[in-house]
């Protein structure tokens, strides 16, 4: 049954591969520029608009988070007008200004580091001009050697685990697409329900068990592969953090894909063709991810009523359970209880979905 379920694929390929193409196309392409810089240009209109440029240039460009471009005023304001960059500086002696097309979060960060260096520049300057020309030399010599010290330091380690969203997306990309993939060979029980293949395989020795291990079995090996595949590019060709426990996350991902595969085969249950299963199923499936917040940084969706429906599918589970592996490297005991969980309900899913199935038989 297995067999006769890869001749289908082996035959026609496309399909497969485009899923796999398409899962690292997403990651690139939204999770790629996440954490990139902010650009935020810088002008001036003063007299001697050079000096200052320079000056606040130097200033500015301590933070990571933002890089400070120098552009020409009328470049700045056509950018900023049109949508290329999200604001800018123009800047003044002692003071500045902020351009700014609409208000984004990221205007406010922008502000409060400005707004910062201004004022940091602004007190030392005070005291450089009632004092000798050494002390602002001395107050940065102070400032980088300042005798408290913040140190952060992990519960569990030394280092403190750093989140990257990119990791995150990927994670959640390759977990979308794959539910997709075993949705399409799950609904092959519907197609030859349909077409009849399924009568003529009960009147064979195959018996009903061997059908649905043949099903369930042939989906589980297909989205596994697509997982691992994505997973080993990402890590060993494009350098992306995904933890040092890829045997734990590929095992976190059979518990969801096995779960997943649950899933499809109860909307199989209710389905009276294929046509009505791809109706049901792509209306359902993209919005696990969003109730569960893969798309977005961790504790943002907070709502009872939302963190209670995402936690009735895998998706969230799995999520919580592989970023618990990436970031704070927690073993098998850590995410035992979001394996369990998944299975559970697929071991649910699976037997209501297989009994409305033979109902309908």
């Amino acid at each position: 049954m297995i067999w006769a379920q890869f001749a289908k694929d082996r035959r026609n390929p496309l399909v497969i591969l485009l899923f796999i193409a398409g899962s690292i196309l997403m990651t690139i392409l939204f999770a790629g520029g996440v954490y990139s810089p902010t650009t935020v240009y810088l002008f001036s209109e003063e007299e001697n608009a050079s000096e200052i440029e320079t000056k606040w240039e130097a200033l500015l460009n301590v933070d990571d988070s933002f890089q400070f471009v120098i552009v020409d005023s009328d470049q700045a304001r056509d950018d900023v007008q049109s949508g290329k960059v999200d604001v800018a500086v123009k800047l003044m002696e002692q003071d500045y200004r902020l351009l700014i097309a609409s208000e984004l979060p990221t205007m406010s960060y922008v502000q409060q580091h400005v707004d910062k260096v201004f004022q940091r520049e602004a007190q030392i300057s005070a005291i450089a001009s009632t004092s000798d020309d050494q002390v602002r030399e001395e107050i940065e010599s102070y400032l980088a050697n300042a005798p408290f010290q913040l140190e952060a330091q992990g519960l569990d380690s030394e280092e403190v685990p750093q989140f990257n969203m990119s990791t995150q997306l990927l994670f959640a990309f390759t977990f979308f697409v794959s539910m997709f993939i075993l949705g399409l060979r799950v609904n092959n029980v519907t197609n030859d329900r349909v077409s009849g293949v399924w009568d003529r395989m009960i009147l064979s020795p195959l018996s009903k068990t061997n059908m649905y291990c043949g099903y369930i079995i042939y989906s589980f090996l297909i989205a596994l592969f697509q997982v691992i595949v994505v997973l080993l590019v990402f890590k060993y060709m494009m350098n992306y953090e995904v933890g040092d426990n890829l045997w734990l996350i590929i095992v976190i991902a059979t518990f969801f894909i096995f779960s997943m595969i649950s899933i499809a085969m109860l909307i199989t249950g209710f389905a009276k063709s294929p046509e009505q299963f791809f109706a049901i199923y792509p209306s359902v499936i993209p919005l696990l991810p969003l109730i569960s917040g893969a798309y977005m940084p961790p504790e943002t969706i907070t709502h009872p009523v939302l963190v209670f429906v995402a936690d009735l599918f895998p998706f969230s589970h799995a999520m919580d359970a592989v970023m618990s592996v990436a970031f704070y490297g927690a073993g098998l005991q850590e995410v035992m209880m979001s394996l369990v969980i998944m299975l559970l309900i697929g071991v649910v899913a699976m037997g209501i979905g297989i009994n409305l199935i033979e109902r309908r038989s």
